[in-house]
């Protein structure tokens, strides 16, 4: 007996967003998850050249570790690994997987409990805010990866669930990094170039931007804009302060661990900018 059901016009759309999540980053690979593959990679290669840690950004806190040396390897190879793998079709679903959970123990590790210990300082939050950008941007990619059609626990953190949960991740951590301009004005000051008129303000004006962008994607006003813009102001940041600092000194391994941090988190907002991609720049996603 033939079905009298007829699919609605929402079902419809349904399943085309759907597919759409699912299907994008299979059928065309985007420049932003390039990058960010290319800041693991850089994490990586670091990592396996020193035999150490990304300095401050990945501390370990505990001293004296037994096999620390070890765990820095092992650190450096999983960003190594799952970089590379996001370049390729046939691994890049199972390297998004794997770089959001090390991202996400990453955070909880060595990010969440000194925030824990020292709530009311900003340092902690800056740190947090940092990691918890590239943690977003890499939940996007595993969020579009596997698309609507995951099962098990990844049914819970992929397709449009998930997507929507990194947004608001990304949203959450930006005031985080904002609020560092502002209570650390002078020290923000001190790395914008010298030949840019009105140092401190220009620390105001990003910080300023970060919590706006925040304000702009937690509340779906213009998102695909606020996320464009943070990604635009990271980038900006990133090359402006690093680069010069890596031609003056381009053996000095502190200036390449930052560049390549900051560009890890300038990528991880690109990749989430990406994700609003069918949402005009002057209106409200359809998906936020």
């Amino acid at each position: 007996m033939e079905s009298s059901y007829r699919p609605t016009s929402a079902d419809v759309a349904v399943s085309n967003a759907s597919v759409q999540t699912a299907s994008w980053p299979r059928t065309k690979r985007r420049p932003s998850q390039f990058f960010f593959a290319s800041t693991m990679i850089g994490l990586g290669v670091l990592g396996l050249i020193y035999g150490d840690v990304a300095m401050v950004w990945q501390h370990i806190p505990i001293d004296h570790l037994p096999g620390q040396t070890l765990v820095a390897y092992a650190i450096a190879l999983i960003e190594l690994a799952c970089g590379v793998g996001l370049l390729f079709e046939s691994t890049a679903s199972t390297s998004a997987v794997v770089l959001t959970v090390f991202l996400l123990l990453w955070v909880v590790l060595l990010k969440l409990p000194a925030l824990l210990v020292a709530p009311a300082v900003e340092l902690s939050w800056l740190g947090f805010g940092e990691i918890a950008v590239m943690l977003a941007g890499a939940w996007v990619l595993l969020a579009t990866q596997r698309g609507n059609t995951s099962d098990g626990w990844l049914k819970y953190i992929a397709g449009e669930r998930g997507m929507r949960h990194a947004r608001v991740l990304f949203a959450l951590s930006l005031p985080m990094i904002g609020l560092s301009h502002f209570v650390y004005s002078e020290q923000t000051a001190a790395f914008v170039p010298a030949w840019l008129p009105y140092r401190l303000g220009w620390a105001y004006l990003t910080g300023a931007g970060s919590i706006a962008a925040c304000l702009g994607v937690l509340f779906g006003v213009l998102p695909r804009l606020a996320a464009t813009l943070e990604a635009a102001m990271l980038w900006i940041i990133t090359s402006l302060v690093w680069v010069p600092a890596i031609v003056a000194t381009p053996t000095d391994r502190t200036t390449w661990t930052a560049f390549v941090i900051s560009a890890a988190i300038a990528c991880g907002a690109w990749v989430v900018a990406d994700s609003y991609r069918t949402a005009p720049y002057a209106g409200r996603a359809a998906d936020s």
